[in-house]
């Protein structure tokens, strides 16, 4: 495997521990918010680390970190991901994955081997709304509706969040989001912010009171709704 991105530590990324995030190429979803289309539609070639770099740094920082996150892109559409994991979890390290959630089949092979620890998933929108979001036309979110009811079987520790935009979301998306969520263990609203690096320009951030009044209606259905971002 290659990487595309590595931030070497990280004290956000992995809720309660000392982590790094690896970030992978590639992705099968086009969300024009994006803020790694350097990772998504405008991949640079040139910025690459090789999975030997990655390994040596991991087994040298072994008991200053605890867990490594991967994310993208989206990282299961890489091919060699089972076994690259296998290596960081024969380290002695935890796991957390991000993905868009469109891969069940390899999320749920990962799990029941014992490879991911903790699973992160973007709910983009209320299901009505997913292919304006993604950037996909028509897009089936059956694979989507798979992951949903896997992690809420409750077969691994896993989040939620959901990047709020202007335009894209209102209070009404978040509830439908919560309602079909309900049972998960925690809810994150996430504020858009302009990273310089997105797939379209012209996205902003909803108001923070806006944020805080979509939270609470969240909490009727998932009372461990928090925001990040603001």
């Amino acid at each position: 495997m290659n990487f595309s991105g590595f931030q070497k530590l990280t004290l956000l990324d992995y809720p309660g521990k000392v982590a790094c995030t690896l970030f992978t190429a590639g992705c099968n979803l086009r969300c024009p918010f994006c803020h790694n289309a350097s990772l998504v539609t405008h991949i640079d070639s040139s910025n690459i680390y090789k999975k030997e770099e990655i390994l040596s740094y991991l087994k040298k920082r072994h008991g200053i970190l605890e867990g490594v996150c991967i994310s993208g892109g989206e990282p299961l559409l890489q091919a060699g991901i089972e076994d690259f994991i296998k290596e960081i979890k024969d380290i002695g390290y935890s796991v957390k994955l991000d993905t868009n959630g469109f891969f069940p089949d390899k999320l749920i092979a990962l799990v029941k081997k014992g490879l991911i620890d903790y699973v992160a998933v973007d709910f983009k929108n209320s299901y009505e709304k997913y292919s304006l979001t993604t950037g996909i036309e028509n897009l089936d979110i059956t694979p989507f509706k798979k992951t949903v009811e896997f992690l809420l079987s409750g077969k691994v520790d896993f989040e939620f969040r959901t990047t709020v935009v202007a335009g894209l979301h209102e209070a009404q998306d978040i509830v439908e989001i919560a309602k079909t969520i309900k049972g998960a263990p925690r809810y994150f609203l996430q504020s858009f912010v302009d990273s310089g690096d997105l797939i379209m320009d012209g996205f902003c951030a909803v108001l923070p009171n806006e944020m805080k009044k979509m939270a609470v209606l969240a909490k009727e259905f998932v009372p461990n709704t928090e925001i990040r971002g603001i």
